[in-house]
């Protein structure tokens, strides 16, 4: 089963992917984005990591998310990503391929038998961003999610910590 959960900012998505996660499979797999780039950024990690407890294996894998998935699968556990809206944001600025990485992606998660949940912020709600780089992350966001919701088994929207099935 692969599951994508989409939602705003602060909207209860990763709490709510982390919850669907934990009643999944007893062990457990967080494949982590985010680099503690700053001291804010760094007490976020911490924070998210200690919410999370013992129970759950910690990789941080800002670039090489397929490959994490794939090596973790075979452990017969619940994997949760968080977020591919981090991942896209470090892919552009590693100047990398991110159709490659996305078809990458998507193949991957064809491919293995565990659950996967993959959280994505929904970022083509708002104003249209001001500067090219901005509207081109939307649109590159926009994509993303796209391409990863046809492949998942369920898609769910999440705002204001409720969950909205939109497919499965």
């Amino acid at each position: 089963m692969t599951t994508l959960i989409l939602g705003g900012a602060r909207s209860g998505k990763s709490r709510y992917a982390q919850k669907l996660a934990e009643s999944l499979r007893p062990k457990r797999v967080f494949i982590a984005t985010a680099q503690a780039l700053d001291d804010e950024m760094a007490h976020r990690i911490a924070r998210h990591i200690a919410d999370r407890g013992p129970s759950w294996k910690t990789i941080e894998a800002p670039l090489s998310i397929s490959e994490c998935i794939r090596q973790a699968a075979g452990d017969d556990c619940s994997i949760l990503v968080d977020c591919l809206t981090l991942w896209l944001s470090n892919l552009m600025h590693a100047d990398l391929d991110v159709g490659a990485e996305v078809d990458k992606l998507t193949e991957t998660l064809e491919s293995v038998s565990v659950p996967v949940l993959l959280v994505s912020n929904e970022v083509g709600m708002g104003i249209v961003p001001e500067s090219p780089l901005g509207r081109d992350f939307r649109d590159a966001q926009g994509r993303l999610n796209q391409a990863v919701a046809a492949v998942c088994d369920e898609v769910e929207f999440v705002a204001a910590g409720l969950p909205l099935r939109l497919k499965g």
